[in-house]
């Protein structure tokens, strides 16, 4: 994957939104028209850059796309409906990186990178996730190892792992929505102690053997609630409320850390009534915008700090691929399409978009690795 082109200046979240309702935001001309995974117009979205995007796009795994937080709809849709244009299936954008020079000093901005980074999972552990899980946790090697060979000048990483609800194994004081996994349980679960970690916290670092440690946490089972919130726990994850000293996950999210966020879940966050038993399921307050928000707010308010990587049912004709989940009988095999979560990876510049009914996903994190790298390289440090 050739890497996206370097903004000229950070993209906070004033900016973000000031563009979306409409002010001034350079020449139209200049910004994407297309949504590179939806196939629907994007009217009024976050400009990537202060010129225009050029690349080729192929049908992979994924794509990298940006849309409007202030409608709910990556598409540009003016009746705010997520659903944009459910026609097209997830594709893969390949930009070329363009160094941008400061005009007063003919400095190239962005060139030290970022130093640290932050990856939090987010991982569904209802009923139907466990083969799920296990193929997360079989690419996640290679996924790690490629990062820190791409992102060799990188110092240090935090990586976090939590659920889509209350995770009642966890262990004692941490077991609310949002909380790091320490400690497994349940069906279908590695049922162990997996941490403190190595360096005394309830997230891993390179001092762990990521490949083992990762194992143990991010196989969290199958006892979890059926009305998934994960937009909700990965708001709460990034809280101040959970990252303050002495909290659950104390030290996790730093300011000067590129923020990656990989989201795995085979069904909608959405607030609907179960149709079998007519039951209600509230799923995650808010909706894109505010999801979006939250991330952001974490990050300073500069979005280009965030790498959003949603493995989700995407929408699209892919049956094939991703058969919809049969929710009344108990199914297992295949996903719900997820057209909230779909809509909120799009809202960021380096928001990458995969299927999550893959026999692997290898080619996904391969390619994610693409689009952390260009983050990385454009990272602006706080002020």
């Amino acid at each position: 994957m050739r890497a996206l082109p370097r903004p000229r200046r950070p993209i906070t979240l004033a900016a973000a939104l000031a563009c979306a309702t409409g002010l001034a935001c350079g020449d139209p001309d200049e910004r994407e028209s297309e949504s590179s995974t939806g196939g629907g117009p994007n009217a009024s979205g976050i400009p990537l850059t202060s010129g225009s995007l050029t690349g080729e796009t192929d049908t992979s795994t994924g794509g990298v796309s940006t849309g409007d937080p202030s409608s709910g709809d990556p598409s540009g849709n003016p009746s705010g409906d997520p659903a944009g244009d459910p026609s097209g299936d997830s594709s893969d954008v390949k930009f070329d990186l363009g160094a941008t020079p400061d005009a007063a000093s003919g400095e190239t901005e962005g060139d030290e990178g970022c130093k640290k980074v932050d990856l939090l999972f987010v991982i569904d552990n209802s009923g139907s996730m466990e083969d799920e899980q296990v193929n997360l946790i079989n690419s996640f090697p290679g996924f790690i190892n490629e990062i820190q060979t791409q992102l060799s000048g990188t110092e240090g990483y935090h990586i976090g792992v939590t659920t889509s609800d209350a995770y009642l194994f966890n262990q004692l004081g941490c077991s609310g929505e949002g909380s790091l996994v320490t400690k497994t349980g349940g069906t279908g679960a590695s049922n162990m102690t997996c941490g403190p970690y190595a360096e005394g916290n309830n997230y891993m670092t390179e001092a762990d053997n990521l490949a083992t440690k990762f194992q143990c946490a991010a196989q969290v089972g199958i006892a979890g609630d059926g009305d998934e919130r994960p937009m909700k726990t990965m708001g709460l994850a990034l809280s101040p409320g959970l990252n303050a000293p002495g909290a659950c996950n104390a030290g996790f999210l730093r300011d000067d850390a590129l923020l990656v966020i990989v989201v795995i879940t085979d069904e909608e966050d959405d607030h609907e009534v179960e149709s079998c038993l007519q039951l209600p399921q509230p799923g995650s307050p808010g909706d894109p915008t505010d999801w979006f928000n939250t991330v952001v707010a974490a990050k300073g308010g500069v979005e280009q700090n965030v790498v959003v990587l949603t493995l989700i049912g995407p929408p699209g004709p892919n049956p094939a691929q991703c058969p919809q989940l049969d929710k009344c009988q108990g199914g297992i095999i295949g996903a719900e399409v997820s057209v909230r979560i779909d809509a909120f990876s799009k809202f960021f510049t380096y928001g990458f978009v995969g299927r999550v009914c893959e026999n692997s996903y290898d080619a996904f994190f391969s390619e994610a690795v693409g689009v952390i790298k260009s983050a990385c390289d454009e990272f602006m440090p706080p002020e």
